[in-house]
């Protein structure tokens, strides 16, 4: 299976490495570098970016911050992840231009669909930033809404797991892995693959979805290349 369009979502958490906090310089450069690999092969790519490493909106109501106030708090950091994301990517010499779901611009484009399009035909990576805009809606669903207005031919999921497990192999030495499941099956076993609201846009939109291990080197490249890595969600 290869891919002309993809949307590689990535975890505000991915960009920590071993800090517990805030942004490591060698994972942000790890991450342009694996980027900047498929981009030269000619594929499109949209990137959605979380801000569990800044801030993480669910966690608000603990520090006595409402909800909505909190959910707007973590687009707020996805917006700082992908300004360093840009930045270590135009490091490589590669174009991308940063698109914001919240109108901030000095630093972002606002989300303007056949723009964001027109970015993805001339073969610059686009950032989406800032979610959906909306309080409520996690970047799992920012993922699979872009990845459906843009056509998408499927979302990466890039995890710290090299695929969806029928338990969590974290805590379960004899969790089988899954080459390819569907999406009702998926629902049925209740794996937590993203949130319910983002999975089902993808099956109705019919968007593939594969979790794999992003900090394996080369496992991108790999992908795009139509190597097996990882689970396929059908």
């Amino acid at each position: 299976m290869k891919f002309n369009r993809i949307l590689l979502k990535l975890s505000g958490e991915s960009l920590m490495g071993e800090q517990n906090f805030g942004i490591d310089p060698k994972m942000l450069i790890y991450y342009a570098q694996q980027i900047k690999a498929i981009a030269e092969q000619g594929v499109q790519i949209a990137v959605v970016i979380g801000g569990g490493n800044i801030f993480r909106g669910l966690e608000g109501d603990e520090s006595g911050i409402e909800r909505v106030q909190g959910d707007y708090m973590g687009m707020l950091a996805t917006c700082i992840n992908a300004m360093a994301l840009q930045s270590a990517l135009e490091k490589q010499s590669v174009f991308t231009r940063m698109i914001s779901a919240i109108e901030m611009r000095q630093i972002a484009e606002p989300y303007i669909r056949r723009r964001c399009i027109r970015h993805l035909e001339k073969g610059r990576v686009v950032i989406f930033s800032a979610g959906t805009g909306n309080p409520y809606f996690t970047t799992d669903s920012a993922a699979a809404l872009r990845a459906s207005e843009i056509g998408a031919n499927v979302i990466l999921k890039g995890t710290r797991v090299d695929g969806i497990y029928d338990s969590d192999p974290e805590k379960n030495p004899n969790a089988k892995k899954f080459e390819q499941i569907s999406f009702d099956q998926v629902i049925q076993m209740n794996l937590k693959v993203m949130d319910m609201t983002a999975f089902t846009m993808c099956k109705e939109n019919q968007i593939p979805i594969i979790v794999f291990d992003i900090n394996v080197p080369d496992n991108l490249k790999k992908l795009i290349d139509g190597e097996q890595i990882g689970t396929l969600v059908l």
